[in-house]
Formats: C-alpha cells, structure tokens, sequence
C-alpha cells in the first residue's frame, strides 16, 4: 500500500505540459459556497420550515444587469432539506438586507414593517391636523424651526470649512515667505563669500595666503636672538678679557680730599654767627 501523504511524484519522460487543455472559466459563473440561511423562510413545495443560520451547500453567481451604486447584486441558489427543491434568494443593497427570489416565501420582512409603520404615522398626523388647526399651526411651527436649525449648521460648516480654507491658504503664504527669507539670506552669504575672494586676491588671480604660526613663532626667535646678541656686545670686558686685550686698569681720583678741603672750621663758624646777630642788635636800636 502506498502512502496517503505523498511529497514525490512520478512524471513520465515523453511528459509535455503544453498538450495539458487550458480550463477557460466563465466571468459570470456560478460558484460553489458554504453559507447559512439569512433570515427564516417556509418552503412553497412542501411547506418545510427553515430557520434562521441553517446551513447549506450553495451555489453563487452575479446578477446581470442588477446594481445598487455600483454595487454588485448577487444570487444564491439552494434545495430545501425535505423535499430538494430549489430556492433562490439575492442580496439586497438598497435595504442592507436580503430578498427571497422563488422556491420559499420568507416569515418576516423588517423593512415592510417599518414602511407600513411610517404611513400609518403620516396618516395619524394629517387626520389630526385636519380635526385641530392649533395643532396644525404648532407642526408648521415646529417644522420651520427645524429647517432654521438645519440651516444654522449649515451655515457652521461652511463657515468652519472657508476658515480651514483660510488657514491652508496662510499656511501657504508664510511658508513662501520663509521660503523666500532662506533664499535672500543664501544670496547675502554667496555675496560676502564672492567679496571676501575679491579682496583676498591678487590683480593676477592667485589668493594672498595669510602668515602661518609658525613664521610668527620664526620671526619672535629671531628678535629674541638678536636682542641678547646686542646685550653681550654691551656688557663690560672682565679682568681675563682686559689682559689679553693689554687694556691696564684706570682708577679714578677720589673726591674725599676736595670735600675735605672745603669743610670750614668751627672757629671760622662761631665768628660768622657773632657778627650776624651783633648787626641785627645795631639795626634793633
């Protein structure tokens, strides 16, 4: 016995797949679906009751020329569970609902409710203006106020919708104009950069580079070299140098004897004070 689960399989060597025939499909062919009854329905045949999410094998295919809004409109089609007889139901995009086609008439339609609700309310309504023209009075009233409610809002969102309009339209405006200070402010630094290469270069086109660090470091060296070498021009021979040279040493005369000379006696002294104050007597009397 051979295995059920098979990952190998045998090709025969005069194997061609061009003479395999193409499978050409339908556009609107039927398809083959799993789907559960959507909504409660009885069988025209027999009269076999068929509840809600009762599962059958179906059969699907789209309506032709049936749209709601381009939406598409598609047919079901299944056999009841008693007798087989078909029965086919469609969607129905108008009312978000389904319609029961042919082969079983459905038990409860909501939208039919709803409708006859609706007339039989208009009705009541008209009948009781019609009876009390207050009343009548009151609706209109009631109804005016309405539109002018309705009316307001509208003129809300339409407001709110011009300021959005506004605001983009500002939104716009500012980022030109940022758009256009980045653009001036690029053309001033392009101008600096063209002037600074026009004061920095030669008649013949070529750039003066400026001085280095180290020429400065080169020409500092230099003064300072030069100013010692003129310190020790000008510093005095010592005693070794003077000797080699034959330069013999002069001294100079020393001024103690002249000071000496010009000192006066205490004697001498005392005579000049004593005759000084015998003139200030003289001139006293």
């Amino acid at each position: 016995m051979s295995e059920r689960k098979v990952l190998n399989k045998y090709i025969p060597p005069d194997f061609d797949p061009s003479k395999i025939p193409r499978l050409r499909l339908g556009k609107n062919r039927q398809i083959k679906v799993r789907l559960m009854s959507p909504f409660s329905m009885r069988c025209s045949t027999c009269g076999q009751w068929i509840g809600k999410g009762t599962k059958f094998n179906a059969r699907k295919e789209p309506v032709e020329g049936e749209k709601f809004h381009s939406i598409q409109v598609f047919r079901f089609y299944i056999r009841c569970q008693r007798c087989a007889a078909e029965i086919t139901f469609k969607t129905d995009p108008e009312n978000n609902n389904y319609l029961a086609e042919k082969g079983a008439q459905r038990n409860f339609e909501p939208w039919r409710e709803e409708k006859e609700l609706n007339e039989k309310m208009q009705k009541e309504k008209e009948e009781e203006e019609e009876d009390d023209p207050i009343k009548a009075l009151e609706n209109r009233t009631e109804q005016s106020r309405r539109e002018m409610e309705i009316m307001d809002t509208l003129d809300e969102i339409r407001l709110l919708n011009a300021r959005g309009e506004r605001v983009a339209s500002s939104g716009d405006a500012m980022k030109e104009t940022v758009e256009a200070k980045k653009e001036a402010e690029q053309y001033l630094i392009d101008e600096d950069e063209r002037l600074a290469k026009e004061a920095f270069s030669t008649i013949g086109g070529r750039r003066i580079k400026r001085a280095r660090e180290e020429d400065a470091v080169e020409r500092e060296n230099g003064i300072k070299q030069a100013v010692t070498s003129n310190k020790m021009s000008t510093k005095k021979p010592d005693a070794l140098s003077r000797a080699l040279l034959g330069v013999k040493n002069v001294r100079k005369k020393s001024a103690l004897p002249e000071k000496e000379e010009n000192k006066k006696s205490p004697e001498a002294t005392m005579t000049t004070l004593s005759g000084m104050l015998g003139a200030y007597a003289s001139d006293s009397d």
